[in-house]
């Protein structure tokens, strides 16, 4: 039963990241015929992030109520909602109404699926599930740049994406049983265990640390993801598409880093294990900027 239920969560992760990166990619496409600034994909990114923030911060309220199970899969089909809107959109206010729901929807399925495998799964499998998340997100620009070198419009990737999502919502719908009995097997663990607030977390030996650590990473990641096809496209005379394709390298770099943190998170430490991921987006950043035509763009990140 956990095995079929883990190979879910991890399918659920690649969907979850498929989307992700999608934004980024597409803009240089999107914002002229939007017939608005580039920087105003901030903006979409923004809304998106406060949704995935608010519903985060909900997710423990929401998991006790109707279970890891039934919040996963609301949580897919309202994001799978979402980028239908996305796919049907033609200006920025429409995009922007909804970004709202892609967000919350996100943020829900990211904190349930989280907490449950930090529960049920040895550590190991938590690297892995975010290196399925990478996987997702490598496809999503790669998806979007063989819909525009095709010859559509940037909707058709976000509708593409829409179907994969739907089809993950079935999937979870008929899940929802073993989700049932996985909770039930754990449930006198849980009773023992006492539930932080948010106040008792932060004061926790290091928690400041790695909160700022976290905050630097993500926004290194947000950053990238959101503009590194503009900037290669800008500053480096891609075309849209092309630069769609090489964005997903960055993506793909972070799968592989996750993929091997698996095998090596137990050896090294968490201090070493931050240390040498800062160390080597720092060596990434200093390549992006060297006067290496293309190639430079190979941008990989190790967590």
């Amino acid at each position: 039963m956990f095995t079929i239920l883990l190979v879910i969560i991890y399918i659920s992760f690649i969907s979850l990241g498929l989307p992700d990166a999608m934004l980024g990619s597409a803009w240089p496409s999107m914002y002229g015929g939007l017939q608005v600034p580039m920087s105003f994909a901030g903006i979409i990114s923004m809304i998106i992030a406060g949704g995935t923030i608010i519903s985060s911060l909900f997710s423990d309220n929401l998991i006790k109520k109707l279970g890891t199970g039934k919040v996963t899969a609301l949580s897919v089909c309202m994001t799978a909602m979402a980028l239908f809107g996305f796919s049907i959109s033609n200006t920025f206010i429409v995009l922007c109404l909804w970004a709202i729901p892609y967000g919350l929807g996100a943020g829900s399925v990211d904190a349930a699926l989280n907490n449950f495998v930090a529960l049920h799964y040895k550590a190991k499998h938590m690297s892995w599930l975010h290196c399925f998340w990478g996987i997702g997100a490598t496809l999503g620009p790669y998806i979007m740049g063989f819909c525009l070198m095709g010859g559509m419009r940037w909707n058709a990737g976000y509708r593409f994406i829409f179907i994969i999502q739907i089809c993950l919502t079935i999937i979870l719908i008929f899940s929802i049983p073993l989700w049932k009995k996985s909770n039930a097997a754990t449930d006198e663990k849980q009773e023992i265990a006492k539930n932080l607030s948010l106040k008792e977390l932060v004061k926790l030996p290091g928690a400041k640390s790695v909160l700022v650590a976290f905050f630097s990473y993500c926004a290194l990641e947000a950053t990238t993801g959101l503009w590194g096809s503009s900037y290669m496209v800008i500053e480096r005379g891609m075309s849209a598409n092309e630069a769609a394709m090489w964005i997903s390298l960055f993506y793909l770099g972070i799968t592989v880093g996750r993929f091997l943190c698996g095998f090596i998170t137990m050896k090294i430490g968490d201090k070493n294990m931050i240390r040498i991921g800062q160390s080597i987006a720092v060596v990434g950043i200093i390549a992006l900027l060297l006067p290496m035509g293309k190639w430079e763009n190979l941008c990989c990140e190790q967590k």
